[in-house]
C-alpha cells in the first residue's frame, strides 16, 4: 500500500524558519519549498512550488514581533489549505546538537524533549531554536508526530582518537569532545555518491559544505571519520561571520583585556570570519564582485584554510580518491573551488577549467588523480527521508 500524506520538514535559525513539504505518495517528491525569514523585525512568509513559484506570501508590519506561535501558525495554515484532505503525517526537525547519546533521528516524545533541553548547555545558541518549533506544534497540533534528526548524528562513526580533546579525564567525561556538524548535508552527498559514482563512494572522500557555515568532512567507504567542526560549530574553516580554527590562548588574552563572555560570544559568531577580515561582508558573493583589498585579503584566507583542512583529513584518510564542493559556495562559485583547487595541486587534481564554470557536476579532467565533483546538497531530503522511516517503524 502507497503511504499518502506529506511530510513537513523544519529548519530553524536565529532569524528565519527553513520549510519543505514532501509527498509520500510520490517517493517523497519536494513539492513546496519556503521560508519565515526575519523572524525577529518584520517577519515575511514565502512558499514556493516546484518550479519556484511564488503560491502563498505573507508580509507582518515593519517592527512587529510576532510570537513563534503565530507565526507557525501561518505556516501550517497554508500547509493544510495546499494539501488539503491528504494533509500532514508528520514533521520532522533539523536539531543541530544530539550530544553522545542520539545517533540516529528520534520520534520526539516527552522523555527525548526533556533530554534534548538537558543538552542546552553544549550548544546554547542553536538548541533553544531548534526547539522552538517542537514546543509551538505539541501545543497547536498535538496528535501530529514529530521527528527529531540531528546533525551530528552522521559523526558518531568517528574514531575515538578523533573525537578526543587533549584535555583532563574529568573534563572529557563531561561531553567536553570533538562531535561535528553538517552531518545531515554530509549523509545526502554520501548517498548521492553512492548512486552516481558507486566506486568512489567507497573510497577516501572529502566533502566540502561551503556555505556561510562551512565544514569539511573526510568519507571512507560512506562513513563520517573527521570533520573540521568539534565541540561547536565555531571551529575549523573560517565561516561567514565564525571565526574558525582558534588559538584558545587568543581568548584567555581577550578575556584578560576586559571583554566579557557575551562579548567573545558575539564576536566569534557573528562578527568574524569573512566578514570580520574584509569588514565588508561575510557574503562571499560581495566580496567576488569587490575590488577592495580587504575582500581578495579575506578570500585568500578563506581558500588558504579550506586547503590546510583538507590536507590534514588526507592525512586521516591516508590518501584521497575525490573531493566534492556542495552548499551554496561549493555549488556556485567557480573561482572559490578553482582557487582550492590550485591550492591542493600537488595530490595531483587537475580541474578542468571549463566544466568548473558552468558548474558541472564532474569538474576534473580526465587525467587527474583526484575525481572532483560537484553536488548540490539537500538537507530537508535528508530530515524526511528519517522522518519517513521513523513513523512507517512506528505504524508497523
Amino acid at each position: 500500500m502507497i503511504e499518502r500524506g506529506s511530510i513537513l520538514t523544519l529548519n530553524a535559525g536565529s532569524s528565519s524558519v527553513k520549510f519543505a513539504l514532501f509527498d509520500r505518495a510520490a517517493n517523497l517528491r519536494e513539492t513546496v519549498r519556503g521560508e519565515i525569514e526575519n523572524l525577529s523585525g518584520a517577519p515575511h512568509f514565502h512558499a514556493h512550488d516546484g518550479a519556484g513559484k511564488v503560491i502563498a506570501e505573507k508580509r507582518w508590519p515593519a517592527g512587529s514581533t510576532p510570537a513563534f506561535p503565530e507565526v507557525l501558525a501561518e505556516l501550517l495554515t497554508f500547509t493544510e489549505a495546499h494539501l488539503g484532505a491528504d494533509g500532514l503525517t508528520a514533521v520532522g526537525h533539523r536539531i543541530v546538537h544530539g550530544g553522545a547519546d542520539h545517533i540516529g533521528p528520534a520520534r520526539i516524545t516527552p522523555a527525548l524533549l526533556a533530554e534534548l533541553e538537558a543538552l542546552t548547555p553544549l550548544d546554547p545558541l542553536h538548541m533553544p531554536l531548534n526547539l522552538a518549533p517542537i514546543h509551538a506544534l505539541l501545543e497547536a497540533r498535538p496528535a501530529l508526530p514529530q521527528v527529531a534528526c540531528f546533525d551530528t548524528a552522521f559523526h558518531h562513526t568517528l574514531p575515538a582518537v578523533a573525537q578526543r580533546f587533549a584535555l583532563p579525564q574529568e573534563i572529557s567525561a563531561k561531553g567536553v569532545r570533538r562531535y561535528g556538524f553538517h552531518g545531515l548535508s554530509f549523509e545526502y552527498i554520501a548517498s548521492c555518491l553512492h548512486h552516481q559514482a558507486p566506486a568512489l563512494s567507497r573510497g577516501r572522500v572529502i566533502v566540502a559544505h561551503l556555505g556561510a557555515g562551512a565544514s569539511l568532512c573526510a568519507l571512507r567507504d560512506g562513513r563520517s571519520i573527521a570533520t573540521t567542526t568539534g565541540f561547536s560549530a565555531l571551529d575549523g574553516l573560517m565561516m561567514g561571520t565564525r571565526c574558525g580554527l582558534l588559538d584558545p590562548g587568543v581568548l584567555l588574552y581577550l578575556l584578560r583585556q576586559g571583554h566579557d563572555v557575551d562579548d567573545l560570544e558575539d564576536m566569534l559568531y557573528r562578527r568574524s570570519g569573512l566578514l570580520g577580515v574584509s569588514g565588508i561582508s561575510g557574503d562571499v558573493r560581495v566580496l567576488l564582485a569587490s575590488d577592495a583589498p580587504a575582500a581578495r585579503e579575506a578570500l585568500d584566507l578563506f581558500t588558504y584554510r579550506i586547503a590546510w583542512e583538507a590536507g590534514a583529513l588526507v592525512s586521516a584518510l591516508g590518501g584521497l580518491d575525490g573531493m566534492v564542493f556542495t552548499a551554496g559556495i561549493g555549488e556556485h562559485a567557480p573561482r572559490i573551488r578553482a582557487e582550492v583547487c590550485a591550492r591542493l595541486s600537488w595530490l595531483g587534481l587537475r580541474l578542468d577549467a571549463q566544466a568548473n564554470l558552468t558548474n558541472e557536476r564532474c569538474i576534473s579532467l580526465p587525467d587527474s588523480a583526484i575525481d572532483l565533483r560537484v553536488i548540490a546538497t539537500n538537507e530537508e531530503a535528508m530530515i524526511a527521508r528519517h522522518s519517513e522511516t521513523i513513523i512507517d517503524r512506528v505504524a508497523a
